[in-house]
């Protein structure tokens, strides 16, 4: 009957319960949805696509080798591949931190993680060149000794690490706070290590979260615009990540190159969303089981 819960099998999940909504109402609900997703989802998403082969398979291919795009990709997974493990460690410390312990700053900590999230990306850049810049903080220092950061690597990679950061910690920290320390505090009474405590115990447990995490933070240091634009000097061949290379090409009216390397990233955002979909179904799975497990 709706609108009557179901019972709950044991070791299951509570569903959400059913509306007593008529089913038009709720046949318009989803129409609704779907009619906003194809407008600014899929319509755009097929757009792209088609503008970068409107002019054959053999001009996307000269659009995506030519050697600034080459340059341009480099750089991109030259910084994801920076940015990504330093947030990781930083994500499962500062979780594992605020989950596990109880200390004066707490919630300062998480307002200063969840800053990125609250500051404008071209805002966090122009930081960077208040810091590095020629008249900056340190930029008479850094000029003495020959150290480079602005409109090179290391400003590309500071600002994508500033953006990213709250990504791994944001999602391990709730996922540790429900999982308690039950096991953990079981662990060490069996004489276990802090290292082992974390490698065997705490470790497994997070996994999947942890995964989601690395994934969305890697989605969004492939795809940062705002923050290094600013940094970066538009340096073609080589201060240019992707995004920076897509809008220089559009200005330059070579749309099929442009949306050629922008479909590069349309493509990172459907695997992004296939992994992303994938490990929250197994996180659901693994929430099911540590239901299944407290009840025996």
């Amino acid at each position: 009957m709706s609108g009557v819960p179901t019972p709950v099998r044991r070791g299951e999940l509570p569903s959400a319960p059913q509306t007593l909504e008529p089913r038009w109402v709720r046949n318009v609900l989803i129409a609704i949805a779907l009619l906003f997703l194809t407008v600014f989802l899929f319509v755009p998403l097929v757009a792209v696509f088609a503008e970068a082969f409107r002019k054959g398979w053999q001009a996307y291919v000269s659009a995506i080798v030519e050697e600034d795009a080459i340059s341009a990709i480099k750089l991109t997974l030259i910084t994801a591949a920076i940015a990504v493990p330093l947030n990781l460690v930083f994500g499962i410390a500062a979780s594992w931190c605020i989950a596990k312990f109880e200390f004066r700053g707490k919630s300062f900590l998480l307002t200063l993680i969840d800053l990125p999230f609250s500051v404008s990306p071209v805002i966090s850049g122009l930081i960077y060149v208040l810091l590095f810049g020629a008249q900056g903080w340190f930029g008479e220092w850094l000029y003495k000794h020959d150290i480079k950061i602005l409109f090179a690597v290391p400003g590309i990679v500071l600002a994508t690490i500033f953006v990213t950061f709250p990504f791994v910690a944001r999602e391990l920290i709730p996922l540790m706070q429900a999982q308690g320390n039950e096991e953990e505090e079981a662990a060490i009474v069996l004489g276990a290590s802090g290292w082992n405590t974390f490698r065997r115990v705490t470790l497994p447990n997070i996994k999947w979260g942890l995964l989601y995490g690395v994934i969305l933070c890697n989605a969004r240091a492939m795809g940062e615009f705002g923050a290094v634009s600013v940094v970066s000097g538009h340096i073609r061949g080589e201060t240019n990540t992707m995004p920076l290379q897509v809008e220089i090409l559009y200005n330059e009216y070579n749309f099929a190159a442009a949306f050629a390397v922008a479909s590069l990233l349309a493509l990172l955002a459907l695997v992004t969303l296939a992994l992303k979909s994938f490990i929250s179904w197994r996180l659901n799975e693994s929430r099911v089981e540590d239901a299944r497990i407290k009840e025996q």
